[in-house]
């Protein structure tokens, strides 16, 4: 008779089809660990990243829960969306009513599926932390191993960001947050900074899952000149290109202030790809300061989007110092894949900053200062970076491919006793 397949059921904020950052890597979990056989169900919010708004294809259900069936292979995956709140501008307090909203959504489906099949496994992904506390129910009430997998800090960036203020919240959301950690079978985070940061917190065993990268669909590509006319940029400009979320915690104003500090470099063009809250404050500002050398794009098609990353000379990954060991920037993985040359902001003594020396795949430059920017762009432009494609494209193999990855992670997840 056949082993009837492990049930799993992943709980998260964002999933697919949200196209970049968090919701992306949920979706390629879930659909790797179905298509190794597990019966894989999500429980999730209707798309809404990286716009802030909900994605069209969903807007007419957005106030109701709905269910669809994803194959992954040859196995289904169920994903039932909960009704949520989502600000068109997120400030601290807005994000606390969105985390909460979902909870309160998610905790309604839950019950109904704590009388189905018991679930082998519950997944929850922070952000949003305070997920755990429903992985953490379930386990209460069924058995179950509890994975916890940290994306970001959130606690950590929101009060470094100064999104939350309140000495009393930050410290209840703290506790809170503790016990979650307590609770799960399997803590993991993306980087070896987060995992001690996180170990440090409860004392005990954090593991490492860094984000991966599809190395088969993201490659080095030749004639980088053709690609920028394909793209509509002259074929001897130097593209200097940031792609990923327009978001608070990125800081994208230092990128046009060293656009603007460069402007009279006629060759240099500097493009800001993507879709986010500060998009139309970044444009605005683009604007008053009569910026001829930067564009705006929207975020690209996955059919274009290997050949866009090869028509760029330089990569920007930007983030604000305060969060530079409390995130992972997601994007960094694809612009290795394809050997490209990121200029990444990371202060030094930052696990970021050590990941990029130690490996030579980048060039780190101290955050929030455009002029340090400015003169890195400028200095890397002149110096021999092929070392550091060839370097970043080996990484990516070696280090950040999807099978050596979850294959890990399938391992470490079937070892965790069952309570």
């Amino acid at each position: 008779m056949k082993t009837p397949a492990k049930r799993i059921l992943m709980i998260t904020s964002n999933y697919a089809p949200e196209p970049n950052g968090i919701g992306k890597y949920n979706g390629e979990l879930i659909h790797w660990l179905a298509a190794r056989g597990y019966d894989c169900t999500v429980l999730t919010t209707y798309p809404y990243y990286p716009e802030w708004k909900i994605s069209q294809v969903y807007r007419r259900n957005q106030y109701f829960f709905s269910k669809e069936n994803v194959t992954a292979g040859h196995k289904p995956i169920k994903v039932y969306r909960c009704p949520h709140y989502v600000p068109t501008q997120p400030s601290g307090k807005k994000r606390v009513l969105q985390d909460f909203s979902f909870s309160l959504a998610a905790s309604g489906k839950m019950l109904q599926l704590l009388l189905q099949r018991r679930f082998d496994f519950v997944i929850t992904i922070a952000p949003s932390f305070h997920l755990g506390l429903l992985a953490a129910s379930y386990k209460k009430l069924r058995p179950t191993r509890f994975i916890y997998h940290i994306q970001d800090m959130q606690i950590e960036a929101a009060r470094n960001l100064g999104m939350l203020r309140s000495p009393w919240l930050l410290q209840q959301l703290f506790r809170l947050e503790n016990f979650i950690l307590r609770q799960a079978d399997i803590i993991s985070s993306i980087s070896p900074q987060m995992v001690s940061n996180i170990a440090a917190k409860v004392s005990r065993d954090v593991l490492l899952f860094p984000n991966w990268v599809d190395v088969n669909r993201f490659f080095p590509l030749k004639d980088r000149s053709a690609l920028k006319e394909q793209f509509g940029f002259p074929p001897n400009s130097k593209v200097i290109l940031y792609s990923g979320a327009l978001g608070e915690k990125q800081g994208l104003e230092t990128v046009l202030e060293a656009a603007r500090q460069l402007q009279y470099q006629p060759f240099l063009r500097f493009v800001i790809c993507g879709d986010g809250p500060y998009r139309q404050q970044l444009e605005a500002i683009a604007a008053s300061w009569q910026l001829q050398n930067l564009s705006f794009m929207p975020l690209q098609p996955a059919s274009s989007f290997n050949h866009f990353l090869n028509m760029a000379d330089l990569h920007l990954v930007i983030q604000k110092g305060q969060a530079s060991d409390l995130v992972m920037p997601s994007k960094l993985t694809t612009i290795l894949a394809v050997g490209g040359v990121p200029i990444v902001t990371a202060n030094e003594g930052s696990g970021l900053f050590e990941l990029i020396n130690h490996h030579q795949i980048g060039v780190a430059v101290k955050a929030d200062d455009a002029a340090a920017l400015s003169h890195t762009i400028m200095k890397t432009l002149k110096e021999q970076t092929s070392h550091i494609s060839e370097n970043a494209r080996k990484y990516a193999l070696e280090q950040l491919a999807i099978d050596h990855i979850m294959e890990r992670f399938e391992r470490e997840m079937l070892q965790a006793p069952l309570p």
